[in-house]
């Protein structure tokens, strides 16, 4: 019998335990993995270059507040801007599924604004020809299952017609990619100059504005000449970057991060109990054999190491499987929500070297109290203890 068949055997001397402490680690890694995914989309950890660039102007007391459609000539007049367009929230929701983003916007102005947004020619052109079309990222195309040519209906809980109703249907003329998978990969444009025409109130106000500085100023103070700019106007502005609004903006639902992090605590506490629980009685129930172990030549230095091997036995290959699956579950969840995931679900290296270090500390932290305990007894009672 090999060293490695000694471990092996010992691990499994109380099949049922072994396999509910197995579990158990399998539960915690795949929440882990889930949690970590979640995390990273809902706090937006990954944010593109070009929204970091891109400057947000939106009224100071709200983003449901509206801005006039004129100040996009007066931000556009201002030493130091390069381009500027502007979009609206339109909060609407296909049949009964969530709510996801939909933007009025000026087209051209917009995509020059959003060079990651990748739309062929072909379906370009056709948008910029068709007042009612609407173009729409992938993510959100997969899910509902639209093509080209579709004409879709949407309804939106704020936009009403003029009509009365508050159903608007549209051509879906493209579906672009978001090559840096940000915060348009899960929207879908549609052109401003029908919407305000047709919508029964607020006519000739946007919701934000968009825009790019030419490089002659820091942003910084691009973005304090703009908000200078309506200063002690009856529509004052807040101007920050579009990656920042982002943030700040997923922080209205709580801090992610954090409630993610204290539930990961309370979980792996709870399961480095359990694994503890588990390799105490497992070294208290082989004092004993330690004791013949030893007498037999082996060093305490020896029987540590098998006893580490163990533990990490018992976690390790589970904890990896367990990750593996909770990646998995994110793609999965990511291909039937592209709506409210856009940018995807995955996790990261530094999200992959935590669950392993966590695994580690999890192996060793339930094995080296008990055996150090027991191999700082002699031979005599070692033996003595059975």
């Amino acid at each position: 019998m090999n060293r490695f068949t000694l471990v092996w055997r010992n691990l499994w001397r109380k099949p049922i335990r072994t396999v509910f402490t197995m579990l158990a680690v399998l539960v915690v890694f795949f929440l882990f993995t889930v949690l970590e995914g979640l995390r990273g989309a809902l706090t937006l950890s990954d944010i593109s270059d070009e929204s970091q660039e891109r400057l947000l102007t939106s009224h100071k007391l709200s983003l449901v507040m509206l801005l006039p459609v004129a100040y996009q000539s007066r931000i556009a007049r201002l030493s130091g801007v390069e381009a500027v367009s502007h979009a609206s929230w339109f909060a609407g929701r296909y049949q009964d599924n969530p709510e996801f983003a939909q933007y009025p916007v000026v087209a051209e102005e917009y995509l020059a604004l959003n060079p990651e947004i990748r739309l062929s020619d072909a379906h370009r052109q056709a948008w910029l020809e068709n007042r009612g079309g609407a173009i729409v990222g992938r993510p959100v195309a997969t899910q509902y299952g639209w093509q080209v040519g579709d004409r879709v209906p949407i309804r939106s809980s704020i936009w009403t017609r003029a009509n009365g109703s508050n159903v608007w249907e549209f051509e879906i003329e493209g579906i672009f990619d978001d090559i840096d998978g940000g915060v348009n990969a899960g929207v879908m444009l549609l052109h401003y100059d029908y919407f305000d025409e047709a919508r029964a109130f607020s006519n000739g106000t946007v919701g934000w504005y968009v825009s790019k500085g030419d490089g002659s100023l820091p942003l910084e103070d691009l973005m304090a000449a703009i908000d200078a700019e309506f200063e002690n106007s009856p529509t004052e502005t807040k101007t920050n970057t579009e990656a920042a609004f982002a943030k700040e903006y997923a922080q209205q639902f709580g801090n992610i991060g954090l409630i993610v992090t204290l539930i990961l605590t309370a979980v792996v506490f709870m399961i480095l109990l359990v694994t503890g629980h588990t390799m105490a009685q497992s070294v208290r129930e082989r004092i004993h054999e330690m004791g013949v172990l030893k007498t037999l030549g082996f060093t305490s230095g020896s029987i540590f190491r098998l006893t580490v091997l163990e533990g990490l036995l018992l976690v390790l290959p589970v904890g990896i499987l367990a990750m593996a699956l909770g990646w998995g579950g994110l793609a999965f969840l990511s291909g039937a929500l592209g709506a409210l995931f856009p940018a995807g679900l995955g996790i990261g290296t530094r999200s992959v070297l935590m669950g392993l270090a966590l695994m580690l500390a999890i192996s060793l932290g339930s094995v080296l109290p008990p055996v150090i305990r027991a191999l700082r007894l002699d031979i005599i009672a070692l033996l003595r203890t059975a």
